[in-house]
């Protein structure tokens, strides 16, 4: 029986790297296969993360059979230099989504929500088929391992309230100030 989670990631070579951004430092992971985690200012990496992290300190980055991952890497790096500096809409970076069921088809819908736009739980549960799954929307969107590359912040609550957001309603409200070109 496959795991909920979706593909095994624990025998991936993980390949950590981080970013400054304006919301502060964001650490990425990425595998052979595309970038695997992003996580916010504040929130806590995956063991897995970690341990990369900690595995890499002090060698040389990209050992040849992590050259795919750096790619990856690379390419996540890139990428969101660009989308925080408006400049990017849509993420084009392989993803090594390990999410499996409803949850891997939500977070990967969330790409599907309009740079600057929104839409709610509600809403998105409608459009994937299962207008009464609201409640798992959300929880696809608290779990979303691909922050900002799958836009969980996209996602509002009934009536355009905020919601939640892992990295704190502050974070949420500044990405979406910034892809409306309303920041300060």
């Amino acid at each position: 029986m496959p795991s909920p989670l979706g593909r095994d990631n624990a025998t991936a070579t993980v390949l950590a790297g981080c970013l400054d951004t304006p919301l502060g430092e964001v650490m990425l992971g990425a595998t052979e296969h595309g970038l695997w985690e992003v996580v916010l200012p504040g929130l806590r990496p995956t063991p897995v993360l970690v341990e990369a992290a900690r595995a890499q300190a002090g060698l040389p980055p990209a050992a040849p059979a992590s050259a795919r991952a750096a790619a990856h890497l690379e390419t996540a790096v890139e990428q969101l230099d660009a989308f925080f500096a408006g400049k990017l809409r849509r993420f084009t970076v392989p993803l090594d989504l390990r999410t499996a069921g409803f949850y891997r088809q939500a977070q990967l819908a969330l790409a599907h929500i309009p740079y600057g736009g929104t839409e709610t739980y509600g809403q998105l549960a409608a459009r994937l088929g299962r207008p009464g799954a609201a409640r798992a929307v959300g929880t696809a969107c608290a779990t979303n391992p691909l922050p900002l590359v799958l836009p969980c912040h996209r996602v509002v609550a009934a009536g355009g309230v905020m919601g939640g957001y892992a990295g704190g309603l502050g974070q949420k409200e500044w990405l979406l100030r910034l892809e409306l070109g309303t920041l300060p």
